[in-house]
């Protein structure tokens, strides 16, 4: 079975050139047409995004049956965080705090997706949606709530998983630790195996690999790459990244 992946940090759908444009995200989803979409900044019920909620907008323009919110950040009204959308059906769920002291609040959205299966055994797809702190000490900090999180630590080494999100990782020193110690391969990288990370921030001339997608289990990377749509470089400050991948 072959499935694409998508994860992108859409600023809240507010473009490099200030406007709240969710049309924009929508647009760059469209084309893509992923099966399983990863945001970051979302926004529900804030009025800089006209007091929507993005998820549920999001969800409903583009056609998923289903999505899961993780909201993190409290503001004066309405709040923000990760969703994620997906074609399959999202079975647990769960917004798992990677809050570190007094520093800005983090998380990473848990969900548990049922995959299409051969047979009566379900198969489910286990999704770590996330979007990390600005120090690099907050992110190893962070990274280990996600690894002894009862969700995580409940994966069979080989049942098939995904991490992604944007990691704020400029020089990929977590990658190490995905692909040499919990052994994923990371499936946005210029070549598998290396520590090259394809560049997406800021979106209009990146010099910074932060969005990543790691897939461990009987998972293959059939091809990783970041979005090159025109509009992209304006929609959000980050650039998506796209995986196509195959379960065995």
């Amino acid at each position: 079975m072959e499935f694409r992946i998508v994860s992108y940090n859409i600023h809240r759908a507010i473009g490099v050139d200030r406007r709240f444009r969710p049309e924009r995200i929508a647009a760059i989803l469209a084309h893509y047409d992923a099966d399983i979409v990863l945001l970051q900044e979302v926004d529900v019920g804030v009025p800089r995004s006209q007091g929507l909620d993005l998820a549920k907008e999001l969800a409903a323009r583009l056609d998923y049956p289903h999505y899961a919110v993780g909201l993190n950040v409290q503001l004066r009204q309405g709040m923000y965080g990760n969703a994620t959308l997906s074609r399959y059906p999202i079975v647990a769920e769960r917004n798992i705090d990677l809050t570190i002291g007094t520093a800005k609040a983090r998380g990473c959205l848990y969900t548990s997706l049922a995959l299409p299966a051969r047979s009566d055994q379900p198969r489910n797809l286990a999704v770590f949606n996330l979007h990390l702190g600005l120090s690099s000490q907050e992110r190893f900090r962070q990274v280990g709530l996600v690894v002894r999180s009862p969700e995580f630590k409940a994966i069979d080494f080989n049942a098939p998983c995904l991490v992604a999100g944007d990691m704020n990782d400029w020089r990929s020193r977590l990658t190490p630790i995905f692909t040499e110690v919990l052994e994923f391969t990371c499936a946005t990288n210029h070549t598998l195996g290396s520590r090259n990370a394809l560049l997406t921030y800021p979106a209009f001339s990146p010099t910074g690999g932060l969005d990543k997608i790691f897939c461990r289990g009987n998972i293959q990377v059939l091809r990783g790459r970041r979005c090159r749509l025109g509009v992209a470089k304006v929609a959000s400050d980050h650039l998506p990244v796209i995986a196509d991948l195959q379960l065995a």
